[in-house]
């Protein structure tokens, strides 16, 4: 299946973004801005004072004087030292802090994607994001974004200075980075695109190397070992291409700017003597401006290097941030609630990706309380419209209600109020048994908790040696496909949907244990809407009604004993199931 990419921030969503978080911690950005303000001051009295003390002694001025002037130039480089550290100190404290929204928002919005955006896009594009990108994300917020905001703040600082001590000497100092700015432009038309290229480049290994290691059964089964080797050898090839690229433009860039940098300080000392053989500068205004000027040259190249690395996690920025595009935006305030829980479906179809229809003119009407089975062979569309009425994916015309609402209509939580499907992929998360439970029902007692697992028929709970608070995952009780099954539904029976969709949800289980499971959930759901997608005929059987889907349309429609009567599909498939020879 062709993988959708998850969408990408436009650039002004990312300002947006970026200011959000300043502003969220708003204090503590302006206290590292103050704090980075005044050790640069402190900074500037360095080459000023030697400037002086050089005139001083050319004049003729006393010991006193130099020694009074070397201990201001003493106190300046320690208050230099102090308010650095405290500004790097805060601003590391304001990149964890930001960083930590950054994550908890990437969850909430990764949490909060739709079923279908995730598959189409593929887990590795979201793995990617989620590891690499919010890594050079917080790299940034953490290390480099202080450090830059320092150094362009002492730039700024030394060529006021240089201004002030001398206009002449600060125009030829700024003409001298001329080319650091000509490299500056050519870089920064090049690198956001580069670097975007790069991480689409990583999400696509990320896809192809997760899908291979996830279906290696498959792989070998089929004997797709060669295509996919290919497949991944052109991805690898893709990121190296993109990778070598972005290599290619740092390696200019910084070759550029070294070169460049040189130009300034030589400059001021040839106009300086030129100004100075005609009395228009002092010796020591001369030598003060150069030594400005070779100050200038670290804050420089860390804006210059930090540029680099801003624009490979603006790029990564602009893929996490990018997640607030493809997230489900909230239900709008004062939308209608369903009146009651009955759902209908009137004259539904439903196509994959603008492919052809697998579903046509689907209509249906479940009345509250009720348990409908659907049966048919597979390809039929039974899971296709059991998603479409979890609301997993919307029709492509007609309409799904729940108590005369569009499902559309619903936002996410109010909607898993409602519905809740249970499919035959499920997942123990890493923690105990508890923890594992109460994601459905944060508020449950220990006895509620015990009391879902009896009624799915989890008998092995009872024998884990610690209880509910029993680790499960690979480093604590393995937990086999049948058990996590009987997890996923234990978790139903705690969440109280007033509708429940089983696709397939006991297919892991024993014929025996299957049934058992199924009867002791029918017990605990009475009252409340089931439909149950299966193969196995006896949930038919145990049904209010039955639905037989074929080729995408809804066929048959009764009771079990009203379609064995009519001989149909139904009474087919029926027969086969038992064994029984068919009725010529």
């Amino acid at each position: 299946m062709t993988a959708y990419p998850l969408p990408v921030a436009e650039p002004a969503r990312v300002r947006r973004a970026a200011l959000g978080l300043v502003r969220a911690d708003g204090r503590a950005f302006a206290a590292v801005l103050a704090l980075n303000g005044l050790a640069a001051g402190a900074g500037l009295a360095g080459p000023w004072l030697l400037g002086r003390i050089i005139d001083t002694v050319r004049t003729g001025g006393g010991v006193g004087a130099v020694d009074r002037l070397a201990a201001v130039l003493l106190v300046c480089a320690l208050g230099q030292l102090l308010l650095t550290r405290w500004a790097r100190l805060l601003g590391h404290r304001f990149g964890e802090r930001t960083l930590a929204r950054v994550r908890e928002q990437f969850v909430d919005r990764a949490l909060a994607l739709p079923a279908p955006v995730v598959e189409r896009a593929g887990t590795g594009d979201l793995t990617a994001r989620g590891t690499a990108d919010v890594a050079a994300v917080g790299t940034t917020l953490r290390d480099v974004g202080p450090k830059v905001l320092i150094a362009s703040v002492q730039v700024l600082f030394i060529l006021g200075a240089l201004f002030v001590l001398d206009p002449l000497l600060g125009v030829c100092g700024v003409l001298g980075l001329t080319g650091v700015h000509v490299a500056l432009r050519w870089y920064m038309r090049r690198a956001p695109a580069g670097y975007l290229a790069e991480g689409a480049a990583t999400s696509a290994l990320a896809e192809i190397l997760t899908a291979t290691a996830t279906g290696a059964r498959t792989v070998d089964a089929f004997g797709l070992q060669q295509r996919r080797i290919a497949a991944s050898r052109e991805a690898i090839e893709e990121s190296r291409r993109t990778r070598t690229w972005t290599l290619f433009l740092r390696s200019v860039f910084f070759t550029a700017v070294g070169i460049s940098s040189i130009a300034p300080v030589a400059g001021v000392l040839l106009v300086g003597s030129v100004l100075h053989g005609h009395g228009a500068v002092t010796l020591g205004a001369v030598v003060a401006a150069a030594l400005y000027l070779q100050q200038l040259a670290e804050p420089l190249d860390t804006v210059l290097m930090g540029i680099e690395q801003l624009q490979s996690s603006g790029a990564s920025f602009a893929r996490v941030e990018g997640l607030s595009r493809a997230a489900p935006e909230s239900a709008p305030a004062g939308s209608p609630a369903p009146a009651d829980d009955r759902i209908e479906v009137d004259g539904v179809h439903f196509a994959y990706d603008g492919g052809p229809d697998v579903l046509h003119g689907v209509g249906l009407a479940l009345r509250p309380g009720e348990r409908l089975a659907l049966v048919g062979p597979s390809g039929a569309g039974k899971t296709t419209l059991g998603r479409l009425l979890a609301g997993v994916d919307a029709p492509r015309t007609g309409t799904i209600t729940v108590g005369g609402v569009p499902v559309a209509e619903l936002g996410p939580e109010q909607l898993r109020r409602q519905i809740v499907l249970v499919t035959q992929e499920h997942h123990v998360f890493l923690g105990t048994l508890r923890d594992n439970l109460l994601i459905a029902a944060p508020g449950a007692s220990d006895v509620q908790l015990r009391a879902a697992l009896a009624a799915v028929g989890a008998d092995w709970a009872d024998e884990l040696p610690d209880g509910l608070e029993t680790e499960l995952g690979a480093r604590g009780h393995p937990t086999d496909g049948a058990q996590a099954q009987q997890l996923a539904l234990a978790r139903v029976v705690l969440a109280d949907p007033h509708t429940l969709i089983l696709d397939e949800a006991t297919a892991l289980l024993d014929p025996g244990t299957a049934r058992r499971t199924e009867r002791a959930l029918a017990a605990v759901l009475e009252g409340r809407t089931v439909i149950a997608i299966a193969h196995r005929l006896h949930t038919a059987h145990d049904a209010d009604r039955v639905g037989v889907m074929e080729g995408g349309r809804l066929t048959e429609l009764g009771a079990h004993d009203d379609l064995v009567a009519a001989g149909g599909a139904y009474a087919a498939l029926w027969r086969s199931w038992h064994g029984e020879p068919r009725v010529p």
